[in-house]
């Protein structure tokens, strides 16, 4: 079965994690399928500044009230870098945990993936990037793995997965701050194995409890989230429409 997705990633905000995967597996859909859809590159091809090492903690809100805490980490792997995000969700429906690790190389092309969710839900994956293609392996619960090939027209890919906000941070890094203007950038969020394109613009120098930050608005087809970052640094992110807000800590 053959499924092409342009959905916007991150349709909610924040996302638990998806039980759409349980329901494919349980309607036996092909554990095997082909997408192809359109990558972007650098804006012009220019160089990219260097990223930064970096470490530290976000608070999740969501309508003014504290509903989980992500911490992570983004340093040197050798000649790449490795971003490291560890989520603990509270819910009525009992608490989740969600892990993520993220390889780069320097001109921020994916290399490998891979998460995990704990709670009322089990599930793990990896995704292997090489080329044009991401190898993905899914495992829920008890279930055969579930696997998927994705195929890109370049391999330049934003990696935005649910409930993992520090991977904003390589999205504020790839977009061309001389040039500024509206720019689009291919996008997949692996908990939902969902393709998909933001619109990254930037709204300028604010001042917000003091502190001069620079601002940019990402758009994808049915959400709207704001950035907010004091130099390379990631400091808070905004969904006005899901009354929801990431403040680093």
């Amino acid at each position: 079965m053959n499924r092409t997705s342009r959905r916007g990633a991150m349709r909610s905000f924040p996302g638990a994690f998806s039980h759409r995967l349980a329901t494919a597996l349980a309607l036996g859909i092909v554990a095997a399928s082909l997408l192809t859809f359109r990558a972007a590159v650098p804006p012009d091809n220019k160089p990219l500044p260097a990223l930064t090492a970096d470490k530290g903690a976000f608070r999740i809100l969501v309508s003014g009230q504290q509903v989980g805490k992500e911490e992570f980490s983004i340093e040197p792997n050798g000649s790449d870098w490795t971003g490291r995000g560890n989520t603990e969700l509270q819910s009525p429906k009992g608490n989740t945990r969600v892990t993520g690790t993220l390889v780069v190389h320097p001109d921020g092309t994916p290399v490998h993936y891979e998460w995990s969710a704990t709670g009322a839900k089990k599930a793990s994956a990896t995704i292997a990037f090489a080329g044009l293609t991401a190898n993905v392996e899914l495992h829920l619960g008890n279930a055969r793995p579930f696997t998927q090939t994705f195929t890109f027209t370049a391999p330049l890919v934003v990696v935005l997965d649910d409930n993992l906000y520090y991977q904003y941070t390589f999205l504020a890094r790839l977009y061309d701050w001389e040039k500024k203007g509206e720019q689009s950038f291919s996008v997949l969020v692996p908990q939902e194995l969902t393709p998909g394109t933001v619109n990254v613009d930037s709204l300028g120098p604010q001042v917000v409890n003091g502190t001069k930050v620079e601002e940019l608005r990402v758009k994808t087809e049915d959400n709207e989230i704001d950035l907010y970052l004091d130099g390379p640094k990631l400091m808070r992110l905004v969904a006005p429409a899901a009354n929801a807000e990431v403040i680093r800590e």
